[in-house]
């Protein structure tokens, strides 16, 4: 019972360090200027800042579950929270991108060790009826942490340089530390065999198919080096992802990747839709960034106050939202929110030309509130709704692997995206060559309309990719109505479950 009465203060603990650890996941598209000039590179090597890191926090993020289910989730969390503080030092000390990126990846990894631990403790120190509440907490905590992210970033760029985007995370990640210590229980542990296997494959046939998708421009998706080339990567790592999920399925000890839980429908549906939405919400900031800055001439705080009307909107209505999912069905949300997302989109994507009043753009900025406010919270509560209690450990680490797995592939697509739309839309230089991209330096006025026009139709890609989460989203079931036996019962259940959970 004790556990029940610090369910809240401990859930409010673990939130400082999830928020913190989702803003660095978009933080770092409002300074990508700042990051070019200030360490010489190009844009290709500066999205590695960004890819690097989301996929250092997706590979790891089953297994992290199940160590601490092993170690004790607090325990896990704190770990992952002194690695992720430490790494945003380094980050802020990097003198060149490639140390940089390494940095990134050290960070990634601090991330993936705290992020199942959160969903644990909500599975394990909520009692059920209680639990939708606190998911949407977690989920809306998601939603503003990815919008506060670029606004964050402008103004300590413009201030204090783009070193502190990283910096800023130590005095946070220690409150974190104390406030957690401090607040989150203790829990009990279970061994578990681990499917390092799984690992392996999994880890190996992301980096492939990621490397391959973002570097294929850099080399005319033609040779990378002997007979090994960009297309030959990617299909190479989608072959190690099929026989990732043979395995599991012949795994009959513990799978890394539970497939089981995908007999749920709304749980499968679930996740193709955050899937697609952390696929967006990556892809969609960086082009518009990109634009206010190099051609609107913004400062990067200015640029960032563009995406105010979102993150004001989606912070206003998500509790109000998670008042309502109990009560209506979380589908007529998550549809109406990814159907006003991918309209938002497409809308911001015809308007971006050199010369369009500010004020224009920030109307389809606004819809972006409107439809965030009705995604993350219901997605993430239908994900786990209808699961057996002693399952939802394991489809919580499934639904942020994909959620990460989507941001990643968002990462990547949209880098060649943009590379290849700027290619085309830009003019060539006389005697042969291509006009400058605007990878250092500020962009000249005769290459203003080609790169509003590259980086509008690259708002097309999260566009199109939103409207299959909006398909996925249309099929949900309606939740079971769910009735639990009396509370005695379930004051032991989360002693009961834990060795179920990831």
């Amino acid at each position: 019972m004790n556990e029940h009465a610090r369910a809240w203060p401990a859930l409010w603990s673990l939130v400082i360090g999830f928020f913190m650890i989702l803003v660095d996941s978009t933080i770092v598209s409002v300074a990508t200027p700042a990051i070019m000039e200030g360490l010489k590179a190009d844009i290709n090597q500066v999205v590695w800042v960004t890819s690097a890191y989301l996929l250092a926090y997706a590979v790891p993020l089953l297994i992290t579950g199940r160590l601490g289910d092993r170690f004790g989730p607090k325990n896990l969390y704190l770990v992952g929270l002194v690695v992720f503080t430490a790494a945003s030092a380094w980050c802020g000390f990097s003198g060149t991108v490639e140390t940089l990126i390494v940095a990134r990846v050290v960070q990634g990894l601090g991330a993936a060790l705290m992020t199942p631990q959160t969903m644990a403790v909500i599975t394990r120190v909520f009692p059920p009826e209680r639990r939708g509440a606190a998911m949407g907490l977690w989920g809306s905590v998601a939603g503003v942490a990815t919008l506060v992210g670029p606004i964050l970033g402008g103004v300590l760029v413009d201030t204090l340089g783009w070193e502190w985007i990283f910096f800023i995370n130590v005095p946070v990640g220690v409150i974190g530390f104390v406030l957690a210590a401090r607040l989150v229980p203790k829990l009990p542990t279970h061994s578990h065999r681990f499917d390092w296997l799984g690992v392996v494959l999994s880890a190996a046939g992301m980096f492939c198919i990621v490397f391959g998708l973002q570097e294929g421009e850099s080399y005319n998706w033609g040779t990378i080096a002997g007979p090994i080339s960009v297309w030959s990567l990617i299909i190479l790592g989608v072959v190690l992802m099929a026989i990732f999920v043979a395995w599991q399925y012949f795994n009959k000890s513990e799978p890394l990747l539970p497939l089981k839980l995908f007999k749920d429908r709304n749980f499968s549906l679930a996740n193709i839709a955050i899937t697609g939405m952390g696929f967006a919400i990556t892809a969609m900031v960086l082009p518009l960034m990109l634009y206010a800055q190099n051609v609107r001439s913004l400062t990067p705080t200015e640029a960032a106050l563009l995406m105010v009307p979102m993150a004001v909107i989606s912070g206003g209505l998500a509790p109000v939202v998670g008042k309502l999912l109990p009560k209506v069905n979380p589908r007529y949300f998550a549809v109406a929110g990814f159907a006003i997302l991918s309209i938002a989109l497409f809308w911001l994507g015809s308007m971006l030309t050199p010369d369009v009043p500010i004020w224009q753009l920030l109307m389809p900025i606004a819809l972006f509130g409107f439809a965030n406010a009705g995604i993350w919270a219901p997605v993430s509560m239908t994900a786990t709704r209808n699961l057996d209690p002693a399952q939802a450990g394991a489809g919580s680490g499934v639904y942020n692997t994909t959620r990460q797995i989507g941001a990643v592939l968002g990462s990547a697509a949209i880098a060649t995206l943009m590379t290849s739309r700027l290619t085309a839309n830009l003019p060539a230089i006389p005697g042969g060559g291509s006009a400058p991209k605007g990878d250092s330096g500020p962009l000249p006025e005769f290459l203003h309309a080609g790169y509003a026009s590259a980086m509008g139709q690259s708002l097309y890609l999260p566009a199109i990719v939103i409207l299959v989460a909006l398909v996925a989203a249309f099929f949900f079931a309606k939740p079971k109505a769910r009735s639990f036996p009396g509370q005695a019962p379930q004051q032991d259940e989360p002693a009961k479950t834990v060795g179920a959970q990831p």
